[in-house]
């Protein structure tokens, strides 16, 4: 059963109507006034800098490891966002794994369409292996759209010949641009915090000239043979269940390791929310993870 906390931030989620946003333009107002580095704790340190050509912003608290790393990809549906939205949260990565979290802040559409955010993701990868760190010592994690791009960062670099990262945390991320998974109708107005309406336009105007089921568009659709251990948190209230649940089982089938949690009746990346019960789970889960994975 949810939390008594868990229920009542999705009854406050559903008065203030954040599962009414519907268009593009609302969405980036209201992401855009998610400054989460206001509610960081005083141990956090932060800085910004250039990865690979692409802004990025280092997060770290007491007793990080500079010899391992956590790649994060923000969420906000290829069209919003942004690393004050999420540094809150990167410093609670950062802590769990007791590594420095580096937050990227990709291209966006409709501006920069596909493959602009994949390019990023794969550059500022890149960056991370310039600097010495090894590719064992390096999670990819992201959430929703953060998500999705976490997978189509790592099919690109398998592609390329490039050596792959230790493991990947995926937090409720979006796999099927396409919406063809089951939860798109079952779960349209379960979730309090997204509104499957927006996912349509923001799947557009992110895809551009491409495919909605291109594997670049849509990591659901690729190979995901060889891929290293998956991490994979999603809430069973979620419109977006379904590309999670489905990622795993397309994983499982060809040989990756799978972690999946499903948590009872959580909603759209539960885990930005850190007063939550289920947020705490999660970030311990991830920092158990990370330590499997990195060894």
């Amino acid at each position: 059963m949810a939390s008594q906390e868990m229920r009542e931030a999705a009854a406050e989620m559903r008065a203030v109507g954040l599962d009414a946003v519907k268009d593009i333009e609302t969405l980036r107002a209201v992401m855009d006034e998610m400054d989460s580095l206001a509610g960081l704790p005083e141990d956090v340190s932060h800085s910004d800098f250039d990865a690979g050509g692409v802004p990025a912003r280092h997060v770290a608290t007491p007793g990080v490891r500079d010899d391992r790393g956590v790649l994060y990809f923000h969420g906000g549906g290829y069209v919003a966002g942004n690393l004050n939205s999420h540094t809150e949260l990167m410093s609670r990565i950062a802590r769990a794994c007791r590594a420095p979290v580096l937050g990227i802040d990709y291209r966006l559409a409709p501006e920069h369409p596909y493959p602009a955010a994949v390019d990023d993701a794969v550059a500022s990868y890149e960056r991370l292996l310039g600097n010495g760190i090894e590719p064992g010592r390096i999670v990819i994690a992201g959430d929703s759209a953060g998500g999705g791009l976490t997978v189509a960062c790592m099919l690109a670099l398998k592609a390329a010949g490039r050596p792959l990262p230790a493991g990947a945390i995926l937090i409720s991320p979006w796999t099927d641009l396409s919406g063809s998974g089951a939860s798109m109708q079952s779960h349209l107005t379960a979730d309090p915090m997204l509104s499957g309406d927006i996912l349509g336009p923001m799947a557009a105007a992110y895809a551009g000239s491409a495919g909605l089921t291109d594997p670049g568009v849509s990591p659901l659709f690729g190979d995901l043979a060889g891929l290293p251990p998956l991490l994979v948190q999603v809430g069973d209230d979620e419109v977006l269940l379904d590309d999670s649940t489905r990622l795993a089982e397309r994983a499982e089938t060809v040989g990756v390791s799978v972690q999946l949690h499903v948590y009872e009746g959580a909603f759209h990346v539960f885990q930005i929310m850190p007063t939550l019960p289920e947020s705490r789970e999660a970030l311990e889960e991830m920092g158990a993870f990370f330590d499997t994975v990195t060894g």
